[in-house]
């Protein structure tokens, strides 16, 4: 039940051609090719990013906001009831 045999895959094949028509077809994968390569392509510009970051300045970033954490849980007065 988990996995789509090759009748699956045909029988979806041609629900598409049947609903969609020839002619709209290759538009349809085109505009999805052009969707995913959209999608790696923001990808891969985020991982550059983070790349390019320094580690010794992500480090130090960590570091400062551990340091923020800790001052607000010293400056916190406990609650007396």
């Amino acid at each position: 039940m988990g996995s789509l045999s090759l009748t699956h895959l045909l029988l979806i094949a041609l629900i598409f051609l049947i609903f969609f028509g020839p002619s709209k077809l290759p538009q349809l994968g085109q505009s999805l090719g052009q969707a995913i390569r959209g999608f790696k392509k923001g990808l891969n510009e985020i991982d550059a990013d983070v790349k390019e970051v320094n580690p010794n300045q992500q480090v130090a970033h960590n570091q400062n906001q551990g340091q923020q954490v800790n001052q607000t849980q010293t400056n916190k007065e406990p609650h007396n009831s």
